[in-house]
């Protein structure tokens, strides 16, 4: 069996955050690839934006989680890139949704504006929903 890998990736407001899930993900049985940033300095959310759509178009993994303050600015700069559907979830149905409707290969999550209980309800119903298809294919296959 071969072990999924999924990255993760954070600015500085959403280390903490990015800690819990990358852990939660580890007692999960997935492999985390941990993109940054590991401290509470000021950087970039468009930089790790970018290392996750690497990410992505390189392997190995194949899913990823991103976490600003509040999620905006990090899902914006994420869905720039060909090839990311980046979900902004504030909760399980939204994290749902963007899985089953948006085929959504990337969650994110707003550290500021989630505790780590729903974080982590987010993360798993992310993980767990695969993508509908049927009415739903042809919407995604315009975004890619």
């Amino acid at each position: 069996m071969t072990m999924e890998t999924i990255a993760i990736a954070s600015d500085h407001t959403g280390v903490e955050l990015k800690s819990t899930l990358a852990a939660m993900l580890d007692e999960a049985g997935y492999a985390v690839q941990d993109l940054g940033t590991t401290g509470t300095k000021s950087v970039d959310y468009p930089d790790y934006a970018d290392r996750m759509a690497e990410a992505l178009g390189q392997g190995p993994a194949t899913r990823g989680v991103l976490i600003c303050g509040t999620g905006v600015g990090i899902a914006m700069a994420a869905n720039r890139h060909r090839g990311l559907r980046a979900a902004l979830c504030h909760d399980a149905v939204t994290a749902r949704m963007g899985r089953a409707h948006n085929a959504a290969n990337v969650l994110v999550l707003g550290a500021r504006i989630v505790g780590a209980e729903v974080a982590k309800d987010c993360l798993r119903v992310f993980l767990d929903t695969p993508f509908e298809g049927g009415r739903h294919a042809q919407r995604v296959a315009k975004m890619s």
